[in-house]
């Protein structure tokens, strides 16, 4: 029996679907449609009111906007002050930012080695989860096999629709431990499956920290340096969090404001970070770069590199899209800090080795950018650097796959969407239900025998 779905029958219908589905674009200006929730001067619709983070690139100045220097501010700390510390003391800082954006204020010492210690012991997975849930069900996109993970953790909780604040909590921090270790054993598996390459599982170690703990799962032979860790720690406290509105974060607070588990709104987040315009945005940086790198002879001529940027931008080369990855973002103008940051702390790992010159390639991409923009499209907008730019590079000199850069923004960001969902749990009685204008026509009925 032929079936429904399939040639020539689902591609007319498809062809149908999209003639039905046609939007003039006049229309969203005709009925004040604010697209994407933005205003017309690209800033975000004011959707709601947060104590957890302040992301901020811009002033309003009698009506228009002005750009400044970025600032990303958690729980009143400037995400500066919070890394500057940390690396003045030589120690890590990711779990006390996630103890910050969780209980909105510093831990003592005693209270961050209590949190250290519990976080440690929630790492391990139930009993029988990597065999059930990973390794007779492997994942080519580990992304996807996260936010199952989350969403099949659900059946292993008793306490899961438990919606007190006390088992929110415990639910959340619960996942902040595990994210990593689920991450590390997809990945093997999806090595062995379909890379054909050995699998080396090893178990926690209850001594370290989420950074160390990362590069140990996933190295084989479990060793790394200090220099390592604390990179990496600090691409963490970076990417914790950024603000109610990004999708990802902002789907996690839709799904909360309708009543929803726990488990279902983290892992709609997760689903939300793995689009390309969102989280995978680290990946199409990488792939600029490397097809820069074949196709630039001499990475230190600004004129060749000049030259090559103009055909990247007239959707002459690399992907089509014309669009130069890791530039511009929605807040931003003149600087995002967690690049500015990210960029200082990477080129000083990075001195002396091979892999500067890449760092030094994506440097003068960043630095024409705005000048060649200006001169191939007469665009004169104000565009930095955001953290894409360098995170995938970072991420590559500590030897991380690339199969790894979204999904270790998703284990950072977790305590971010924990930090929102607590806030929407204790501040919104409502559903969010934003309006769609409704512009089909009423038609009459047609009996199935006259319909052609």
């Amino acid at each position: 029996m032929p079936s429904f779905i399939s040639g020539a029958n689902i591609t007319d219908l498809c062809k149908e679907l999209a003639e039905n589905s046609a939007i003039a674009p006049h229309l969203y200006d005709k009925y004040h449609v604010k697209r994407g929730l933005r205003n017309s001067d690209g800033t975000g619709v004011v959707a709601g009111i947060t104590n957890i983070c302040n992301v901020h690139g811009y002033v309003l100045n009698e009506g228009e906007v002005e750009p400044i220097p970025g600032q990303l501010i958690y729980r009143g700390y400037s995400i500066n002050d919070l890394v500057e510390n940390v690396e003045a003391e030589d120690r890590f800082g990711y779990e006390e930012t996630v103890f910050l954006l969780l209980f909105g204020h510093l831990p003592t010492k005693n209270e961050l080695q209590t949190f250290n210690t519990y976080l440690a012991l929630k790492r391990d997975l139930p009993n029988g989860f990597v065999e059930d849930m990973i390794l007779k069900a492997p994942s080519q996109n580990i992304m996807n096999k996260l936010a199952r993970s989350v969403l099949a953790l659900y059946s292993y909780d008793e306490e899961c629709e438990n919606k007190g604040l006390e088992n929110e909590m415990r639910t959340a921090i619960s996942l902040i431990a595990k994210l990593p270790v689920i991450m590390a054993n997809a990945y093997q598996v999806k090595k062995r499956v379909f890379d054909n390459n050995s699998m080396i599982m090893h178990p926690v170690n209850y001594e370290e920290n989420t950074a160390q703990c990362i590069l140990s799962l996933l190295r084989p032979d479990r060793q790394y340096t200090k220099e390592e860790a604390q990179m990496l720690d600090c691409l963490l406290m970076l990417q914790a969090e950024h603000g109610g509105g990004n999708n990802s974060t902002f789907t996690c607070r839709v799904l909360t404001s309708s009543g929803t588990d726990p488990y279902s709104a983290y892992s709609s987040a997760i689903c939300s970070l793995k689009g390309h315009r969102h989280g995978g945005a680290n990946h199409q940086v990488i792939n600029m770069l490397d097809n820069c790198k074949a196709n630039i002879k001499n990475w230190e001529n600004e004129g060749e590199v000049a030259d090559y940027m103009r055909k990247i931008i007239r959707k002459e080369a690399n992907d089509g899209s014309g669009l130069i990855f890791g530039m511009g973002h929605a807040v931003y103008t003149i600087s995002d800090p967690r690049a500015v940051i990210l960029k200082k702390k990477a080129f000083e790992l990075a001195a002396g080795r091979e892999i500067e010159a890449e760092f030094r390639l994506l440097e003068t991409i960043e630095r024409l950018t705005p000048e060649v923009f200006k001169e191939v499209k007469g665009s004169a907008k104000t565009m930095c650097a955001n953290v894409d730019m360098y995170s995938g590079l970072v991420y590559r000199m500590l030897d991380i796959p690339d199969d790894l850069f979204t999904p270790l923004f998703a284990v950072a960001r977790m305590a971010g969407w924990a930090a929102h969902r607590m806030e929407e749990i204790l501040t919104s009685s409502r559903i969010i239900r934003p309006a769609y204008k409704a512009i089909a026509k009423e038609r009459d009925y047609v009996k199935i025998a006259d319909r052609k």
